[in-house]
């Protein structure tokens, strides 16, 4: 009997890829994968240590996986990704527990790892975090009917209040030919919306050589049989030119959602934050992109209590904010990230202040939020089915406006299949957010 692997995987989508291919080796080296370390040979923990609340999250699974390896119910430990890249030493000095650590360079050795750890060996692989993006296979683990695909890995943009660059490295995009086969491959085993996701999928192919472009790629991946849904994380507002919305605009299966990580609006605190780029030209981007693609969605990221962000600031961000209406916005206060610059910056709000102002943004989003879900009702919205929801006796699934895990869903009556799409007229919208229909 072949030793049972529980894999665990934490933080965002880039590293949920990572996950999936360390699945991929591990089954076709001969291991059985198991939903629970309870009871398992080996638990593998993929970690995310970008901000404080993501570390914390990441030590607080492994103690827990400590008790129960204390308890008998599980043997090793393996622990992967950005924690074990930005702390290997703290690791192995403050959790004993641990039986292997495995940088971003190395999740193809994963198997290896699980091997020394099996043998009481405690390795540590730390690759090249420079090197090519591997181009291993994967066991895709999202769905129905939908899945990640990373572009590229790494990052050049070394922005002030982030430490990826030094966990992850410089940018790598992947050779187009490896990006449309895996799509291809995926449309045919009944994936119909492909997510595309990299730090900054705007910089794509400017490395390669010779160069290409994001928007070549959506051209050809636009051509693959079955895939119906192209969805596009994350668009950098620098690099975000004319070629680009034109591809956008005139390609029916690229959903006219964009995520573009704005962070903020006052030229100041762009400055402050490392961002090419100005608040005008923010605007100006904005604008364009709403004449052009008149039924677009846009989401963004902001960060309120950065050094040097004054009420005077903030207020702009906020007024900025009611006069652009973006439909979907994540919200996070300042994280002092060290080894960043940052970090180094000492005329920051306190922690109480910058999520108080965190809150404020969140509830004026609120109100855009729901202002766009009301415009809905009476509409006929195509919906990704993706369940059956319990509590509410409803199928559920997502509009081209919703992606997966960070926005809303689409609630409604009738009979669907998962992973296929559905026409739903939307009747009512609940207090979450959450839109319900009724299948056309």
């Amino acid at each position: 009997m072949s030793e049972k692997i529980a894999l665990i995987s934490l933080g965002c989508p880039k590293n949920l890829i990572n996950s999936e291919q360390m699945l991929f080796l591990l089954a076709e080296a001969g291991y059985t994968l198991v939903p629970d370390p309870d009871g398992a040979d080996v638990a593998v923990v993929n970690t995310c240590g970008f901000i404080d609340s993501a570390k914390s999250e990441a030590i607080d699974v492994i103690l827990s996986l400590a008790a129960l390896k204390e308890a008998g119910q599980l043997q090793r430990i393996v622990v992967c990704g950005c924690l074990s890249q930005r702390y290997r030493a703290e690791l192995r000095e403050e959790l004993p527990e641990v039986d292997a650590i495995v940088g971003v360079g190395s999740f193809s050795e994963i198997v290896a790892a699980v091997r020394g750890a099996l043998a009481g060996e405690k390795p540590e692989l730390f690759g090249d975090i420079n090197a090519p993006v591997d181009e291993t296979g994967r066991a895709v683990s999202t769905g129905p009917g939908w899945a990640y695909v990373k572009i590229a890995d790494g990052c050049d943009n070394r922005c002030a209040f982030c430490a990826i660059p030094s966990i992850r490295g410089r940018y790598r995009s992947r050779p187009m030919e490896a990006i449309v086969e895996e799509c291809r491959s995926l449309a045919q085993s009944g994936v119909r919306e492909v997510i595309l996701v990299a730090q900054d999928i705007t910089r794509y192919g400017t490395d390669l050589k010779p160069k290409n472009s994001l928007a070549a790629l959506c051209r050809e991946l636009v051509k693959i049989e079955g895939l119906e849904w192209l969805r596009l994380h994350y668009l950098y507002p620098d690099r975000f030119d004319d070629e680009l919305i034109e591809c956008i605009a005139a390609e029916p299966k690229i959903v006219k959602y964009l995520d573009i990580p704005l962070q903020h609006i006052n030229d100041t605190i762009l400055r402050r934050m490392n961002r090419r780029g100005t608040g005008a030209e923010i605007r100006t981007l904005l604008k364009k992109l709403r004449e052009r693609i008149p039924s677009v969605v846009i989401r963004t990221s902001l960060i309120t209590g950065l050094p040097g962000e004054t009420l005077t600031e903030f207020e702009e961000l906020c007024s900025w904010l009611r006069e652009a209406k973006l439909e979907r916005a994540g919200v996070f206060a300042f994280s002092p990230e060290e080894g960043t610059p940052a970090a180094e910056m000492t005329d920051r709000a306190d922690e109480e202040e910058a999520q108080r102002r965190a809150q404020l943004v969140m509830d004026l989003q609120a109100e855009v939020m729901d202002d766009w879900c009301r415009a809905q009702l009476g509409k006929t919205l195509r919906v990704l089915v993706q369940g059956y929801d319990e509590e509410a006796d409803l199928l559920w699934g997502r509009s081209w406006a919703d992606s997966p895990e960070i926005d809303g869903r689409v609630l409604f009556d009738g009979e669907a299949e998962p992973g296929c799409f559905a026409d739903i007229q939307i009747n009512a919208v609940t207090e979450d957010g959450d839109l319900v229909g009724v299948l056309v």
